[in-house]
């Protein structure tokens, strides 16, 4: 072989030789960024989006705060004293009254209106059917509130605080609803199911925790085993059923 052949033969190799070597060492580079690509997708919250939540227990959560209950209920100017619709409507609105905890119960009388006279009366009324149902006198308070016009006739308000489930005021529309190339819900999505949801909880501390269990009734329980055992395995659901006894 002659010299100059050798000597390209000599060079050939060496750069093969390296090109595996930068091939063996940009192996590892690769297969580290792939590694932290596929834990990024791995990691991913599939609730919010980037630093914008798009899931309405988010941008509508419920949360349990102290809330004031209030009614009003109308006087007419020659009503005398509580009338019977009027005992009915705040017998239902007392229902939620939490007696335990023992809030003050304001009954707000107008003053200055047609009905001012009427209304005093009423409120009286309102007061001893308050204690009547279990509301402790010195926790109700009776007072007034100057009405808008003395030509009009205005309600007395009922009111006291309580813990509820809650949460914001639906309506809120700050985007225009045809904006969807984000593809995001928009800003009301969810609110009344979340304002429903909420004010279907009596007791606001289920959505904190499981409350304790309560005792069993063994004689109960007894007397619905007995009756299973007694009826056995029903001709109707033998003929209905795909399991062969």
């Amino acid at each position: 072989m002659s010299q100059s052949a050798l000597k390209t033969r000599t060079i050939a190799t060496t750069m093969r030789a390296s090109h595996s070597r930068t091939g063996l060492r940009v192996l590892p580079v690769l297969a580290a960024a792939m590694t932290a690509l596929l834990a990024g997708c791995a990691q991913r919250d599939s609730i919010t989006v980037g630093a914008i939540p798009d899931d309405y227990r988010t941008n509508h959560p419920i949360v349990i705060a102290e809330k004031n209950q209030k009614i009003d209920l109308p006087v007419g100017a020659g009503d005398r004293g509580m009338t019977g619709s009027q005992r009915d409507t705040l017998l239902g609105f007392l229902d939620g009254y939490d007696k335990s905890a023992a809030p003050s119960l304001t009954i707000q009388i107008p003053s200055g209106s047609a009905n001012e006279v009427a209304a005093t009366a009423a409120g009286r009324d309102f007061a001893r059917l308050a204690v009547a149902s279990g509301i402790k006198r010195n926790r109700i308070v009776v007072t007034s509130y100057q009405a808008g016009s003395s030509e009009t006739s205005a309600p007395v308000r009922v009111s006291y605080i309580a813990v509820r489930a809650q949460t914001d005021k639906c309506g809120r529309w700050p985007d225009d609803l045809l904006e969807t190339s984000e593809n995001k819900h928009y800003a009301d999505f969810g609110c009344s199911y979340q304002n429903n949801l909420a004010a279907q909880m009596a007791n606001p501390g289920d959505l904190l925790g499981p409350r304790k269990q309560s005792t069993i009734d063994a004689e109960n329980r007894g007397a619905v085993i007995d009756v299973y055992r007694a009826r056995g395995i029903s001709g109707e659901f033998l003929g209905n059923s795909e399991v062969t006894y």
